[in-house]
């Protein structure tokens, strides 16, 4: 997977990766590929377990109520994958940056792949930009890639149903207070 300059595919992939965990190799090798990110070699249980343990630290990134939390976690993330940046074109498919070491695992390629992604994310765009979706019963993680930065849900669904529940609550607050025998 190449790094655009916000880091929105990693991001992205980070988010998919944590709102439906991979049940198996075969299923975190697929969504990786689908996402394209490049196999260098087998996928195995150990990286399986290692994309288990940056999603629970990427979690913990996405819920932080403050950017000076957010950013302390992001950096212990980065520190755990450091790597420095090198030119590759280990494919054939051009020359392009990589944040990882020469035969890195999938585990760990994606630990480093989605800490600097989501810097390079939060950085670009703002710090504000990783969130769970407003809706209370949906849990589910998205980054704001929307021009505005003000994006509050997961997806058009959530912001509808939430739209319906605040138009019901109002209805029935105004219906309160205008029935006859009241007052």
């Amino acid at each position: 997977m190449h790094l655009n300059p916000y880091g929105e595919d990693p991001v992205k992939l980070a988010a998919d990766l944590a709102n439906r965990r991979p049940a198996d190799v075969t299923e975190l090798a697929d969504r990786c590929l689908a996402a394209g990110v490049v196999l260098d070699g087998p996928v195995t249980p150990r990286d399986l377990v290692r994309t288990g343990e940056v999603l629970d630290a990427w979690e913990k990134v996405v819920d932080a109520t403050d950017e000076e939390e957010r950013a302390g976690l992001l950096n212990r993330m980065l520190a755990t994958a450091a790597a420095y940046p090198r030119m590759t074109n280990h494919v054939g498919t051009g020359w392009h940056l990589h944040y990882r070491d020469e035969g890195q695992s999938l585990g760990d390629v994606l630990y480093s792949l989605i800490s600097v992604g989501t810097a390079l994310h939060l950085a670009g765009r703002g710090m504000h930009r990783l969130r769970r979706c407003e809706v209370t019963e949906c849990a589910t993680i998205f980054a704001d890639t929307s021009r505005t930065g003000r994006q509050r849900y997961c997806s058009q669904r959530c912001a509808n149903r939430d739209a319906v529940r605040r138009h019901r609550a109002r209805s029935a607050s105004s219906g309160r207070r205008t029935a006859p025998g009241q007052g």
